[in-house]
């Protein structure tokens, strides 16, 4: 089926989205099944009214006589220090929702459960729940059946009664449950596509661009001018995450002791290119990337596009689309809904074909799935056709492929955060090189799809974001911390 623009690109926050904005989420749906179940028990939720010695104890968890036990796997446990897993688990709980949160209310939230050991359910400060870093256990080498990241909620109910959810966060914010139920948004209709030659095909038989494939997909949920406000939204979070990135400056947390770089980097630019130049265009596109990379380490509010790990190559593709391209000069509202609607479309094949998920596939699935849709983007606001947009999403993963997800002490910032500048700017030769083609090329879309899916499953887990190889082991330890957002 055909995903959805608005649950494939939403806004969240920082450092990773399948190890922070996935985990909180699955926290927040837990917390409000149980307080649901609470209540239909008994009317209200009082569990602070009932001794510990009252409720039985949680099976095979912890010592404790009552609350909520919450058990981390795989990926998730082997990295989840240092994306802000555990955090992110109790601030669900606590009911924080990704999209809307403010950061720095969370994190006083976090102390307030660091020090009472306690979360509000579902964020009802009347229903305090037993909940703290305490009760998080970690199993990274116990791997579960649909997907490495599984984290398992785990409660005892007034009647006796163990009340569970697994929840598996396969990339970009999309959780399952142990049933296997998808929590994205169901498009419909005539117009849904699953492969890279149908998508083709149907827009040249209907004689339109991808972007208006996607929008019509879209149109089975919107209309057109929910569309645009939607597509709109993501764009200024986007813009205003990078604009923050820029203003910042410091040490990102965690313990790695790297500097932020985006500020001076401005600095630096704004003096040699005052006009900002297409000479200078690579530099401005570093700048972005940076800039946004730099926000979700430090645990701000990003876009997943299509994860918090690449969340830096589609808005700094597209602040190149809209800067340096006549399109986009020319109408830049109109452009960057374009750009975002074909970016979906292309992201969409990834994401039902193969996976966006370092933990499942290596950076190839990350980096390499938001270069490719970057360069779809942008081939399609330079008036490029279906077969040269295709071709260059193509090009785009063809020269991702292999590419390891090895984050230094489990923290998205090496390499993580350079990566996205090399990678944008490997998005936008792409889509040039595509557009001096006929968009008939010797490796199809689909064919690199399915590529970069065998690919990640033949690759060692060491490289599929767990901190076990590559630059991971190479570069020296350190003392990795629990980052406050």
């Amino acid at each position: 089926m055909t995903i959805s623009v608005f649950d494939l690109m939403r806004i969240g926050v920082g450092p990773s989205s399948s190890h922070t904005v996935g985990p909180m989420i699955a926290g927040l749906n837990f917390g409000r099944l149980l307080h649901g179940k609470l209540q239909s028990m008994r009317g209200e939720c009082h569990p602070q009214d009932h001794a510990v010695t009252d409720l039985p104890k949680i099976a095979g968890a912890v010592t404790r006589s009552t609350g909520i036990t919450i058990i981390l796997y795989g990926s998730l446990a082997a990295t989840g220090v240092g994306h802000g897993t555990l955090a992110a688990c109790l601030a669900g709980l606590d009911g924080f929702d990704p999209a809307t949160l403010d950061p720095d209310e969370m994190q006083a939230r976090i102390e307030v459960i660091r020090a009472t050991r306690s979360v509000n359910l579902a964020g009802d400060a009347g229903c305090p729940v037993p909940c703290g870093f305490e009760d998080i256990i970690l199993r990274p080498f116990v791997i579960r059946t649909i997907h490495t990241n599984a984290v398992t909620f785990s409660a005892v109910l007034p009647d006796g009664e163990e009340f569970k959810e697994t929840y598996y966060s396969i990339g970009g914010g999309f959780i399952r449950t142990n049933d296997e139920v998808d929590t994205s948004i169901g498009l419909h209709g005539p117009w849904l596509f699953s492969s890279g030659r149908q998508l083709v095909e149907l827009a040249e038989k209907h004689a339109v661009s991808i972007a208006e494939v996607q929008r019509r997909c879209e149109k089975s949920l919107l209309d057109d001018d929910a569309i645009d406000q939607r597509l709109d939204a993501l764009a200024a979070a986007m813009e205003a995450c990078a604009r923050r990135g820029i203003r910042s400056s410091g040490v990102l947390p965690g313990g790695l002791q790297v500097k932020k770089r985006a500020g001076d980097f401005y600095r630096s630019l704004l003096k040699d290119d005052p006009g900002i130049t297409a000479e200078y265009a690579n530099d401005w596109v570093d700048l972005v990337a940076l800039s946004v990379n730099e926000e979700n380490a430090a645990g701000g509010r990003v876009v997943t596009a299509p994860t918090n790990g690449a969340a830096g190559i589609v808005p700094a593709v597209g602040f190149y689309a809209l800067t340096f391209t006549p399109a986009g000069k020319h109408d830049p509202v109109a452009a960057r809904r374009r750009y975002l609607l074909a970016c979906g479309a292309i992201g969409s094949l990834y994401k039902e074909r193969a996976s966006i998920s370092g933990a499942e596939v290596g950076c190839q699935g990350e980096v390499g799935s938001a270069a490719s849709m970057a360069a779809a983007g942008l081939a399609e606001v330079m008036g490029g056709s279906p077969r040269q947009v295709a071709n260059a999403a193509e090009i785009a993963m063809e020269h991702s492929l292999g590419l390891t997800c090895d984050p230094v002490g489990g923290l998205v910032q090496v390499p993580c955060i350079e990566r996205n500048a090399i990678s944008a700017c490997k998005a936008i030769n792409a889509a040039r090189m595509a557009l001096r083609g006929d968009g008939t090329h010797r490796v199809s879309l689909d064919e690199v799809i399915e590529t970069m899916r065998q690919t990640g499953k033949d690759m060692s887990d060491r490289y599929k974001e767990t901190s076990g190889g590559g630059l991971a082991t190479t570069v020296a330890p350190v003392a990795v911390n629990v980052p406050e957002c």
